[in-house]
């Protein structure tokens, strides 16, 4: 299930994500990473992620997606909310529509909840990203676009 927020970010109707569309992606991407159970995703706005992101992370900035894992639950796999001002500047950044980018963040927080962790698992989070992102038809992984983003900034050091 996905929720949308109130969110102002001045798109002309022809550039706003598809509902149906983003639903639609949500299950195909859930089945391709394996993960067992509903994933409710709330697409908000960067105050709302930065509060999370507070008060889970302990990082008090506004992030792209964040990741909430199911304790115990058969019949539910997690929760992702999404920040739909940060995904609309990533997506003008890397040339796409929002709605590409909202995917790009979905798979990104599926894989998540499915158990990868890019920070610690030795590349296994990138390489099943990036294979995933080929077979959904994805463009950049978000993964890929952090280790570009490192080496440009490695090289400017």
């Amino acid at each position: 299930m996905i929720v949308y927020e109130e969110v102002e970010l001045k798109l002309p109707r022809s550039a706003r994500p598809r509902r149906r569309e983003l639903s639609r992606f949500l299950r195909q991407a859930i089945d391709a990473t394996g993960l067992a159970g509903d994933v409710s995703v709330l697409l908000t706005g960067d105050d709302a992620i930065r509060t999370l992101n507070r008060k889970y992370r302990r990082k008090d900035q506004a992030t792209d997606v964040l990741s909430f894992p199911a304790v115990d639950g058969a019949a539910i796999a997690g929760d992702l909310a999404i920040s739909l001002e940060t995904a609309s500047q990533q997506a003008r950044e890397h040339g796409h529509t929002l709605e590409m980018e909202i995917k790009v963040l979905l798979l990104h927080g599926l894989l998540h909840l499915a158990g990868y962790d890019h920070e610690a698992d030795d590349g296994r989070m990138y390489r099943k990203e990036k294979r995933l992102r080929r077979e959904l038809g994805l463009t950049t992984a978000l993964i890929e676009r952090a280790q570009r983003r490192s080496s440009r900034e490695a090289v400017r050091a």
